[in-house]
């Protein structure tokens, strides 16, 4: 049973990458928005450019999961392959954890590049690279989950872009992106610490500045339970409308 359900999650990820990820237009959004968005910012305060990065990182692994995995559940449903796909010898759970390794994928490979970039651009060294990439996996994991929870919950694509940007948008302005957490009034910090991109971004940030591992810690804490929270409710939703 662990073979099947093993295989199944690596089949419906390679399905789902090959038929929506690796797209040109998902390529560019997953890149190309959060570029926009830190530039933008970056133009107004020029001297700040550089703690601009784990914001950016942060931006672009969020959109990169999310691009996709926020609809891809209600366009199956819609075009009638969902069903099909419930039929399949696998269990609800790993159907979705298919799903969601498709998200994590694409996402962890758009911020391959960026990370990439901003490396050499900035001439970053002294990363705590054990820290980065477990913030990075983490991140994805948690973004994925809530984009898979996201479109579990509604029937039609349109109400789930409609959903995911209704969460994005606020995580992106309020996540310590542009302005951190910490300057912000004290209503706002409360807020900010109920998304998960604030804890990506400080876990980042942690590891680029070289920080042990230790300071990263609850940080990775709160994105793997926030993780296993959104993909047990995926799973809750998704049984429901079985039944």
């Amino acid at each position: 049973m662990l073979a099947d359900d093993l295989r199944g999650m690596f089949y419906i990820a390679l399905k789902d990458l090959r038929a929506y990820y690796f797209k040109p237009p998902n390529i560019s959004w997953g890149i190309l928005f959060p570029f926009a968005f830190v530039l933008a910012f970056a133009i107004r305060n020029p001297g700040e450019t550089r703690e601009l990065v784990p914001g950016l990182l942060g931006l672009t692994i969020l959109f990169g999961t999310s691009s996709m995995e926020a609809i891809v559940f209600a366009f199956e449903r819609r075009i009638g392959s969902l069903e099909r796909l419930l039929l399949a010898p696998i269990r609800l759970p790993s159907l979705l954890a298919g799903k969601l390794l498709g998200g994590m994928t694409f996402g962890l490979a758009v911020t391959a590049v960026v990370l990439a970039i901003t490396l050499a651009a900035f001439g970053i060294t002294g990363v705590n690279w054990p820290l980065l990439l477990l913030a990075l996996l983490l991140s994805a994991a948690a973004f994925s989950a809530l984009g898979a929870f996201v479109s579990v919950s509604v029937r039609e694509v349109f109400e789930a872009q409609t959903l995911a940007n209704f969460v994005r948008f606020p995580m992106m302005f309020l996540g310590g992106v542009f302005v951190p957490v910490a300057t912000m009034p004290p209503g706002l910090q409360v807020v900010a610490r109920l998304f998960p991109l604030t804890y990506s971004v400080e876990a980042l940030r942690s590891a680029l500045d070289g920080a042990p591992l230790d300071h990263g810690m609850v940080d990775l804490a709160f994105l793997a339970g926030f993780a296993g929270i959104m993909f047990g409710l995926s799973v809750w939703v998704m049984r429901n409308k079985q039944d």
